[in-house]
């Protein structure tokens, strides 16, 4: 989940052009045909987020808000408050000065608020800041808030084959596509199947196909079992492991440890949508009109890091993991409350209650380079139990 207003009035959102719905799903249809009548649900997330001009996230929609009536679909940590990205630049701080590099990567950008709010804090302790980025219309919106740091800000669609820096991702590895994978019937003969998407009488509809993929863990109990694997979001910290040189990484999102993840309980997945502020569990519908995302396995994204075979002399480790609780609370969010007005603090707890984003956010820091004692990760530190 992101972090949505549940009980928010309904409201029509800012839509993409008023054919984007239709030629998606579509492109969607002669996508399926093409690879011969399925395709897997990572491929499906995959063109309705992101194909060009007419995904989720490359069409014109607000997509960021705090409110429905904006026509957004869902608010951010930054979009809450601008103490969260004040309170992050203590971290990337740091990170800076142990790792003796000038520039700042962050992938997704969104609207644009983490990186003006640690462009502001950080000041000249950044030489340059690189937002990757595949959406034109949020680019655009971008450069807009970030007029003022354009001497330092730079917009690209791909790493380069080497760089170094710190690299920050909120949000991030949870729109990654992941594929589904389901059990039907119980631990000892049960057998597992990836879903996917087919098409019947026009509309999208859940297909199964027998596959040898399985989850990391053996699933426990007799019941049937849907969950998701992620290996576009080991591939994407394979590739950090790569070209990363010199310096340290932040991702911020929600998640599980891996005994968690798959826990006999979670027996209905976590892939979720969001639009105008409301949740739902059915992503076939309404393809480009709102967001898919699925929670993190942050096992599965640490052991990317540690068993990445990387050349002699080269270290790729995890610096840290912990709740955002601990994290921001390490950073000094408290002392930057206590300064604050009072409507300010309300927002600000937010990021820290339990039962708000405190304790289902965490964050997974990895390092390469010599580690330190990262300063988010002073108390509270769970990385024994990835």
């Amino acid at each position: 989940m992101r972090a949505v207003n549940h009980f928010a009035p309904a409201s029509t959102p800012a839509a993409p052009p008023p054919d984007a719905p239709s030629l998606l799903h579509t492109a969607i249809i002669h996508a399926i045909a093409d690879a011969g009548g399925w395709i897997g649900f990572d491929r499906f997330m995959a063109l309705a987020l992101y194909t060009p001009g007419l995904g989720y996230y490359a069409n014109d929609s607000t997509k960021f808000g705090t409110l429905p009536q904006s026509g957004s679909d869902f608010v951010t940590a930054p979009e809450i408050t601008p103490l969260f990205g004040q309170t992050l630049a203590v971290q990337v701080s740091d990170a800076l000065a142990h790792t003796g590099t000038d520039e700042v990567w962050e992938f997704g950008a969104g609207s644009g608020a983490l990186a003006l709010q640690l462009l502001d804090a950080l000041g000249t302790s950044v030489r340059r800041y690189t937002i990757v980025d595949l959406s034109g219309s949020l680019r655009a919106r971008q450069q807009l808030r970030l007029a003022a740091h354009a001497d330092k800000v730079r917009w690209v669609d791909a790493l380069p084959a080497a760089f170094e820096g710190v690299v920050v991702g909120n949000e991030v590895l949870d729109a990654m596509p992941v594929k589904l994978l389901a059990r039907r019937g119980g631990q000892h003969g049960g057998v597992w199947h990836e879903r996917g998407v087919a098409v019947h009488e026009g509309a999208f509809v859940w297909a199964d196909i027998a596959t040898d993929l399985r989850p990391p863990l053996e699933i426990e109990g007799p019941h049937d079992y849907l969950t998701e694997i992620h290996p576009q979001a080991e591939g994407f910290i394979h590739t950090l492991g790569d070209r990363l040189t010199r310096g340290a990484v932040f991702l911020i999102d929600y998640g599980f440890g891996e005994s968690e993840y798959y826990h006999p309980q979670r027996h209905m997945g976590t892939v979720m949508c969001h639009r105008a502020h409301q949740s739902d569990d059915n992503p076939l519908p309404d393809v480009g009109l709102k967001d898919i995302t699925a929670h993190v396995n942050f096992t599965a994204v640490a052991l990317a890091a540690q068993d990445q075979p990387l050349p002699p002399g080269q270290s790729w480790s995890v610096l840290g993991y912990t709740t955002q609780a601990h994290f921001l609370i390490n950073c000094g969010l408290l002392s930057k409350m206590e300064q604050a007005s009072l409507a300010e603090r309300a927002l600000a707890a937010k990021l820290i209650m339990e039962h708000e984003m405190g304790e289902l956010f965490k964050v997974l820091a990895l390092c390469k380079g010599q580690p330190w004692d990262a300063v988010g990760f002073t108390n509270g530190d769970r990385t024994h139990r990835l």
